[in-house]
């Protein structure tokens, strides 16, 4: 049987101004998916970023 090693990622704290608006949506979301807000935001940035359109060169 494989044995679990945790791993720890690498993560970077910074601070962002966002809209009250804006982060009350986040909290109301994140709590309906059951994660913490900071895990919904990462989420959030990584499919942007997977999807963003790129501009040719």
């Amino acid at each position: 049987m494989a044995e679990f090693r945790p791993v720890k990622s690498e993560k970077e704290i910074i601070s962002v101004r966002l809209p009250v608006s804006l982060v009350h949506e986040i909290e109301r979301r994140a709590a309906a998916a059951d994660i913490s807000r900071n895990e919904f935001i990462n989420q959030c940035i990584l499919f942007a970023m997977e999807h963003i359109q790129q501009e040719p060169d």
